[in-house]
């Protein structure tokens, strides 16, 4: 507790100020028990910062992160508060598992649009890796590939409500609720496909959960966030975390101010 208590306002200045003023942000979210109530344990995380915090799956937990005026590039899943931002990304592993799931179905239809949606996908991620490789490719890359996303756009719209089978009218209507995040990368195909970093970020502190079973109190609830986003931060930055917290521990006793976190190297 007290060490969290020190790194707190390098947590509070610096790395929620990268977060908020990165150009490109990951985020995911995955539940988190503190006695026995069910919480969220949400990350935010870039190149060189990531940010924990613990809370209510609600829009409001997103705008304490990312303040009211985020205008920059966030990969995220498909949960509906993530909307309120304009220049938003979703992850095409999450459709990629859900089209494989329905394409190993035993219903016809489903098949079928499980087949379509991951052929629709792979040719996209062709195109994006071979515009990475020659940008000079890139141009027009939407405009080529339109007659494809038309006719799964169509497809979708065809099955949001009529489709036999509970998970295609799901997966149709995902598509369309998030139609134009899917395809941004055809208009910038530097940026990611997927969600791999925020998941990667979270894997350390799903299995912290699994062994611990959450926290007890709101109090051990923020120590851990605090802690996890100084750990996780230090480590993308290639530098102790332990020695980072012990500094600071030694200069917050001695009423000095927190340490500045070491630079990336």
């Amino acid at each position: 507790h007290e060490a969290a208590r020190a790194v707190e306002p390098v947590v509070e200045q610096e790395i929620l100020a990268q977060v908020r003023n990165v150009e490109l942000l990951y985020a995911d979210e995955t539940a988190w028990k503190e006695h026995g109530r069910l919480l969220w344990l949400w990350v935010f995380t870039c190149a060189t910062a990531t940010l924990f915090i613990v809370g209510r799956r609600t829009r409001r937990m997103v705008q304490r992160v990312l303040g009211e005026h985020f205008n920059n590039w966030l990969m995220s899943d498909g949960y509906c508060v993530y909307r309120d931002i304009d220049q938003r990304l979703r992850c095409l592993a999450h459709l990629i598992r859900k089209a494989h799931g329905l394409e190993e179905s035993l219903e016809p239809q489903a098949q079928a649009f499980g087949r379509h949606v991951l052929d629709v996908i792979e040719t996209v991620i062709a195109a994006v890796y071979d515009a990475r490789g020659a940008p000079e490719h890139a141009a027009g890359l939407r405009a080529r590939h339109a007659p494809a996303l038309n006719a799964l756009l169509e497809d979708c719209g065809r099955l949001a409500n009529d489709a036999r089978h509970e998970k295609a009218r799901a997966l149709a209507r995902e598509l369309l609720n998030d139609w134009d995040t899917f395809w941004v990368v055809l208009d910038h195909p530097e940026l990611p496909l997927t969600n791999n970093e925020a998941e990667r970020a979270l894997r350390h502190w799903v299995i912290a959960r699994r062994i611990g079973m959450g926290t007890r109190t709101a109090q051990g609830t923020r120590a851990f966030a605090l802690l996890a986003s100084v750990i996780e931060t230090c480590r993308q930055r290639d530098h102790s975390p332990w020695a980072f917290i012990a500094e600071t521990l030694r200069q917050r006793r001695q009423g000095l101010p927190a340490p500045v976190l070491p630079a990336a190297n």
